[in-house]
């Protein structure tokens, strides 16, 4: 056997160049998000601009700019990869979410959110799929069959509500925010639960056992995905507050929480559940009791961390739909026939609009059925609001099309090329022009209160913003349910105020079982030689 050094060689310098190009992008998209950061900053007070479109518009333009210097041939310097959005970059996002969420006002709204997040999402899917399949079988799109049409209903139902978000007030309107926040999340897992039950399913004879099989499945991933949210943020709450590692270290302590996070985001990958759902509640379950367990310093450090991971994986995303934009390869399928790809862009954009009205006004009307407190209704400006606010398409729905229609992040199919541009159309019109329109349609429908614009600028900024967490609206007590409540002792009582019954007999429930096993608000590590911090009661 005789050895040859020349392709040995060959080999090393092939290797050393990649490399060096995998050094040259992650430089770039390093320089490019400090630039993002930058000018999100400058255009803060903008009543148009936000990080998401700021984000999106500094990657097109890297985008024109590689597409030049490469003579046309590449826009972007990094392939697509589904492992790094599902793995990487969406964890941080949903696991923040639920660790900043104010639970009280969640829970309180939690099936009207789920009415929103859930059925609303079903009727979506239904309405784009069936539209889709009924417009596009007539067109000469190409091979496309009954599990794409399903799958394209289940990309163009997940919302991306990031710029609504942005500019909404968790203290100035509670209920809309709530409403949006939790929506959004629910909507998210939904639309992955959706496209994964088409993907795994024979769709060939579609009957009755089936579409029972199909429900079945879909509750089933939504429960056990919760539970083990549910039961990663305990154990994580369990192992701090028995073992109590701030004694010798906060780093141990930060570690282990960023750790349970993540591991309850793979354990859900791993056994095919919903991650999303689980690390979202895995997030809830930790702001309640884990969080209470770690010292002072260490709640600072991993609030502040799960924020600035968060924020830099969502400018990430954008910075990489705006670049992917471009992508010549797709483009190349549909340059033959532009109007096409624009009929289908703007089919699939007037179908979102359709099914995302279809189910915001009567679900709305449904729920305001249930509240008797004009406060806790959904006025109709705020209807509007709402619907507005899930018509932008993200990242979610990139990585799903990317998954349904591309190999390895390319296509060779002309069917696959024109759905995967359609889709980043409707991305990038609905985040574009939805989005600038966002700040103005909330600012003229929901103004906020001066007084209490007043009030929250001029709240000082002291050591006790570190000690006491954004996830908490209000103490959890009884006492916030106001002296004229009265206290459920019958079903009759129960029916009349059923959130604050609920929430009553949760709290009795979690002062006697939960906080003595898990910890929380009221248990103070004790750290030898420093005082201990007063009780949350």
């Amino acid at each position: 056997m005789v050895f040859d050094f020349g392709t040995l060689l060959a080999s090393l310098n092939r290797l050393s160049t990649s490399n060096h190009q995998s050094v040259v992008s992650i430089n770039l998209f390093v320089a490019l998000i400090c630039a993002c950061i930058i000018i999100g900053h400058l255009l803060e007070e903008n009543r148009w601009m936000n990080e998401s479109i700021t984000a999106l518009v500094i990657g097109l333009c890297t985008g024109v700019v590689i597409l030049l210097i490469s003579g046309g041939k590449n826009s972007h310097i990094l392939v697509f990869s589904e492992d790094l959005f599902f793995i990487y970059l969406l964890p941080p996002i949903i696991f923040n979410a639920g660790f900043q969420v104010k639970k009280k006002s969640f829970f309180r709204n939690f099936s009207t959110i789920m009415l929103f997040g859930a059925v609303g999402t079903l009727i979506s899917f239904i309405i784009i799929s069936f539209g889709a399949t009924s417009i596009f079988k007539k067109w000469n799109i190409g091979n496309l069959e009954i599990g794409d049409y399903l799958a394209i209903g289940a990309i163009f139902s997940a919302t991306d509500s990031v710029c609504t978000l942005q500019v909404l007030s968790q203290d100035e309107t509670p209920l809309l925010y709530s409403l949006v926040f939790g929506e959004g999340v629910v909507n998210d897992a939904t639309s992955v639960v959706l496209f994964n039950a088409v993907q795994n399913f024979d769709l060939s004879h579609i009957n009755t056992s089936k579409t029972l099989e199909l429900v079945g499945n879909f509750l089933y991933l939504f429960a056990s995905s919760t539970i083990l949210g549910v039961v990663a943020g305990l154990l994580s709450a369990y192992i701090i507050k028995k073992l109590y590692f701030g004694r010798h270290s906060t780093d141990r302590e930060v570690a282990i929480v960023i750790l349970m996070a993540y591991l309850s985001y793979m354990l859900a990958e791993l056994f095919y559940l919903s991650a999303i759902l689980t690390v979202f509640f895995s997030g809830i379950v930790m702001s309640h009791y884990t969080w209470h367990n770690v010292t002072e310093s260490s709640r600072v450090t991993t609030k502040h961390a799960f924020a600035t991971l968060s924020f830099i994986a969502e400018i990430f995303i954008f910075l990489y739909v705006g670049m992917d934009a471009l992508d010549i390869e797709k483009w190349r399928f549909v340059s033959d026939s532009p109007q096409l790809s624009v009929q289908v862009s703007s089919i699939l954009l007037g179908l979102v609009l359709v099914g995302r009205a279809a189910f915001v006004f009567p679900l709305s009307f449904l729920s305001n059925l249930m509240k008797k407190s004009p406060e806790e209704r959904i006025s109709f400006n705020q209807q509007i609001i709402i619907w507005w606010a899930g018509l932008m398409r993200g990242a979610v729905s990139v990585a799903l099309a990317y998954n349904q229609f591309t190999r390895g992040g390319h296509t060779e199919l002309r069917a696959n090329a024109i759905m995967i541009t359609s889709t980043i159309t409707v991305v990038l019109f609905s985040t574009g022009v939805f989005g600038l329109m966002t700040k103005p349609l909330i600012r003229l429908l929901q103004p906020s209160p001066k007084h209490l614009s007043r009030m929250i600028s001029s709240e000082p900024t002291t050591p006790k913003s570190f000690i006491v967490p954004l996830l908490e609206s209000t103490q959890d007590s009884e006492a916030d349910l106001g002296p004229n409540v009265p206290r459920p002792h019958s079903l009759r009582m129960l029916l009349s105020t059923p959130s604050h019954t609920v929430h009553r007999y949760w709290r009795k429930f979690d002062n006697a079982f939960m906080r003595p096993v898990f910890g929380g608000r009221g248990f103070v590590p004790f750290v030898p030689g420093s005082p201990t911090e007063p009780s949350g009661h």
